[in-house]
């Protein structure tokens, strides 16, 4: 094995991955020359990648294998036939998986915090890794998307904390487990346990193992905050090595949110514990789940010694993430907002947030289904109601759904005859173009249109700006 300090040139595989290509600019701000390849190079991971100078490689060739590496990161996007590893594996270089290489570099002699769970991992994670940063604490990061108070998604630590992104997907084609269990928590945040990922796990419970695995190897002297109203939440708890702390908006919660309620752009509400009021915060983001989610960061700010006014300095300075709700554009008086959510769940969170936010305008919700979950037929039951909150729904075709078997795929002109039979105004427009030109024909001012999606979307944001 070569050590950390014989290690020049590292190269990644499938580095446009949001975890790849966090990794990637860390790895170049410690020092190490990278480079790395991927065949699906699109923004704002290849734009993250090519702005701090990491060249890119588009697709998979023998000859990007040079004997100049030291070391090569696989991620889980390649399977063990991928012509690179097989480079990479007959001329003896040492390759290891993202997460193993978050461990290696980054986590030695720190204290590892990991926000997990199916929903918000991204934005609790960056907010978590705002806050600290807010407070002078210095900590190390490796964030999912792209933090705006950062214009990136990662630093390297200088004080005693690094935060990750804990994902429940495999990890490489070598390490079929999840990619949390190498992150060594000292504390972690759950937010949530729904079933997801239908290419690799089986069902419900088999994704319930991998978090029992997980809180099972949280630091004994360390702590977990566990989102109170999740029953699947509540099922792996027993298999805690820590201490363990509930939160949420239910008066049984041990961290009880109370008093909520959103006011021009902003959410407000109270922390109290065990029935005595710790402090009242305020959030500039939509939605209560959000809400959920910042109480999770304030209480584990509490317990690593922030003060509540550190605490409300980091949510009040929060300048949010691309694609989590993002406003990118406001022309003709119509609204464009980006976000990426991809589960039935977190679509009608999302939209039950924009509702919120944009009172007594018409909400249109435009959709690609495009996760390796969501283009089967999985959630085709329950992704009608998920779209409730919609004034008008649009339901593009599935992307690459040759990658599905024809009988695994999700309907999506059943998804939208059974909204329409509930009362909807949904539509399936399989064609981009026609789909922006429907578009532009019927919207009014002071529409919203909310994209989802959690890829590009064939660029419609930019396109629906431009014309209308």
């Amino acid at each position: 094995m070569v050590s950390n300090k014989k290690i020049k040139s590292i190269y990644l595989i499938a580095i446009c991955g949001t975890g790849m290509a966090s990794l990637a600019g860390l790895l170049q701000k410690s020092g190490y020359l990278v480079t790395g390849s991927d065949a699906n190079i699109y923004p704002p991971m290849s734009t993250l990648l090519k702005s701090s100078g990491i060249d890119i490689k588009p697709g998979y060739q023998r000859k990007n294998i040079t004997a100049d590496i030291d070391q090569v990161i696989v991620g889980n996007a390649v399977s063990k036939d991928n012509s690179e590893v097989l480079a990479v594996q007959e001329k003896g270089i040492p390759y290891i998986s993202f997460p193993e290489a978050i461990k290696k570099f980054y986590l030695k002699n720190q204290k590892s915090l990991v926000v997990t769970g199916t929903h918000g991992k991204t934005t609790t994670t960056a907010l978590l890794s705002w806050v600290l940063h807010s407070a002078k604490r210095k900590p190390g990061f490796m964030v999912g998307g792209w933090m705006k108070n950062f214009d990136g998604n990662h630093a390297i630590p200088e004080g005693e904390f690094f935060v990750s992104e804990g994902d429940e997907y495999d990890t490489a084609f070598f390490d079929k487990g999840p990619k949390f269990l190498h992150y060594s928590p000292f504390a972690s945040i759950l937010t949530g346990i729904e079933f997801d990922h239908a290419d690799i796990y089986r069902d419900l419970d088999h994704i319930k193992n991998s978090f029992r695995k997980f809180v099972n190897i949280i630091h004994p002297s360390g702590f977990l905050l566990a989102a109170f109203s999740d029953k699947n939440v509540q099922d792996v708890l027993a298999d805690a090595s820590c201490q363990v702390e509930t939160y949420g908006f239910s008066s049984s919660a041990d961290w009880v949110i109370g008093d909520y309620k959103f006011v021009s752009g902003k959410g407000y509400f109270t922390l109290s514990h065990q029935n005595v009021n710790v402090a009242n915060f305020n959030l500039p983001m939509i939605g209560r789940h959000n809400i959920q989610n910042a109480t999770s960061v304030a209480v584990m700010g509490l317990k690593l010694g922030l003060t509540t006014q550190e605490i409300q300095e980091g949510f009040h300075t929060f300048k949010g993430i691309k694609r989590r709700q993002e406003v990118l554009g406001v022309k003709n008086g119509v609204t464009v907002i980006d976000d990426f959510a991809h589960h039935p769940t977190a679509i009608q969170l999302t939209l039950e947030g924009i509702k919120e936010a944009y009172p007594g305008q018409r909400i249109w919700a435009i959709f690609e289904p495009r996760s390796a979950t969501c283009k089967r037929k999985v959630f085709e039951d329950r992704l009608p109601k998920s779209f409730t909150p919609a004034d008008l729904v649009i339901i593009a075709d599935l992307f690459a759904p040759d990658k599905i078997d024809p009988k695994d795929r999700l309907n999506p002109e059943l998804v939208v005859e059974n909204i329409n039979n509930d009362g909807g105004d949904a539509y399936f427009i399989p064609d981009t173009e026609a789909l922006i030109n429907k578009l532009i024909t019927e919207c009014r001012p002071k529409d919203v249109l909310l994209i989802m999606s959690s890829g590009g979307f064939s660029g419609i944001h930019q396109k629906l700006i431009a014309r209308l």
